[in-house]
């Protein structure tokens, strides 16, 4: 491969939108929260949860409703999903961290509302998107292609969640993104199925909640510090069958592991551990299908380069090898996707990403074969998207744009892009051009 010159890019295949998102302070969800004594104050025979029920429990009834109604007005949005999440939050503590109780069900919620927190889910940051075709039906009657887009919201301690938005894109009309409302809905916990590494989290979401109001909010220890980076994929079965995947990195505060996200309604989902001996890297993404019988997936397994890993079981990682090498200054430090191999004419496209000097992220992409994915039969020498002077180098982490995931829609490439750890911008690139681009 030709060496390309130093910040030499390929910008000019680039069309970019005018469409951008931004962290909104004003949309926020209701969490759970526990107070607790410090160690050397706590009553092992009075908890402070107990202390706390109890002074409600005392309130009259008169009270309890006036209390209830002035939070249900106070917290914006349906009133109806707020009193049924305190009706799951109180099921949470009754007989675990309060004494059981039989109350009126004002009083349930308005107990559990002392166990709750507000929090602005994406107050800091919303970046690092994903998009894949709506699994609801891709094509409006004028030609637009429907979308659904995740993202990543951080909110106060640099906490993590996904978040989810739907919307649009033609060549007429470019991105649409559909406004989304103020109130974030968080997954319910349904079930737990096993324990340690092998425990399968199911969340559901309340009644008829809109996925752009659904976050998928940190609620395992693994994920105590955040969810980071999910990489949707639109996955085929062998019978036909759709449904959606989403590998993201769970972060404890200290430590890091891969984990999958599974969804076949966008109103149930299941989250678990990665396992193997390649179930250790960061930014694990799916090919769409199987490919000779196996799933198929990337990684970033020693931080440097891109692996490609084979299974028979989509949860268990053990065959792998390293596929693609920084070899151009943009990616000396560092070579990776950004999200999950797209499937079109010629091969499977995919978007990667460089880090080069002063830790500056950029975007580029290769083509692997498509009965072979381990063939590299093109690669980009200079990147699509370098961070520019305008606005990359204004956010949380100068000098980078990143992507986790893009899709193609009658051979226009729609890339949403993070900058800066900031906000998400869109943008086309026509796949012919893209491809030629490529030695």
């Amino acid at each position: 491969m030709n060496r390309a010159e130093f910040f030499v890019d390929n910008a000019d295949l680039v069309t970019h939108s005018e469409v951008v998102l931004r962290p909104d302070p004003g949309r926020s969800l209701v969490r759970p929260f526990t107070p607790s004594d410090p160690p050397a104050y706590a009553d092992p025979h009075y908890s402070r949860p107990q202390r706390i029920a109890d002074r409600v429990l005392a309130l009259g009834e008169s009270e309890v409703c006036a209390g209830l109604d002035r939070l249900t007005r106070a917290i914006a949005g349906s009133p109806k999903k707020i009193e049924d999440y305190l009706l799951h939050r109180f099921d949470e503590l009754n007989g675990v961290l309060i004494d059981r109780c039989s109350v009126s069900d004002p009083r349930k919620q308005l107990l559990a509302a002392y166990f709750c927190a507000e929090y602005s889910f994406e107050a800091a940051a919303l970046f690092n998107p994903s998009i894949i075709p709506h699994p609801a039906g891709a094509t409006l009657p004028d030609g637009r292609v429907r979308l659904l887009l995740s993202l990543r919201g951080v909110g106060e301690g640099h906490v993590s969640s996904v978040t989810f938005r739907e919307g649009s894109w033609s060549p007429t009309h470019g991105f649409e993104i559909d406004e989304a409302e103020d109130r974030g809905i968080m997954l319910q916990l349904a079930t737990i199925d096993g324990d340690g590494d092998d425990a399968i989290t199911h969340l559901a979401s309340a009644g008829d909640t809109p996925i752009s109001q659904t976050v998928i909010f940190p609620i395992t220890p693994s994920q105590r510090q955040g969810i980071e980076d999910m990489r949707l994929v639109l996955f085929t079965d062998d019978d036909g069958q759709r449904k959606i995947y989403g590998t993201y990195t769970a972060y404890d505060g200290r430590d890091a592991r891969p984990e999958l996200m599974h969804s076949t309604d966008l109103k149930t989902f299941s989250l678990r551990k990665l396992k193997g001996r390649y179930a250790d890297g960061k930014g694990m993404a799916i090919f769409p299908r199987k490919i000779a019988g196996r799933y198929v997936m990337l990684s970033r397994q020693d931080n440097e380069n891109i692996w490609l890993l084979t299974s028979d079981d989509i949860r268990q990682w053990n065959d792998g090898h390293q596929l693609i090498t920084p070899e151009q200054p943009w990616e000396f430090v560092q070579l990776g996707n950004c999200g999950s191999p797209i499937e079109i004419d010629e091969g499977w496209l995919v978007l990667t990403h460089g880090v080069g000097v002063v830790r500056s992220y950029a975007i580029g992409a290769c083509l692997l074969a498509k009965d072979d994915p381990s063939k590299v039969i093109g690669r980009m020498a200079a990147p699509l998207l370098r961070p520019t002077p305008e606005g990359a180098r204004e956010g949380y982490v100068p000098n980078v744009i990143y992507s986790c995931g893009g899709m193609v829609h009658e051979r226009t490439l729609l890339l949403p892009y993070g900058v800066a750890d900031s906000i998400t911008r869109f943008a086309t690139v026509p796949i012919d051009a893209l491809l030629r681009a490529m030695d």
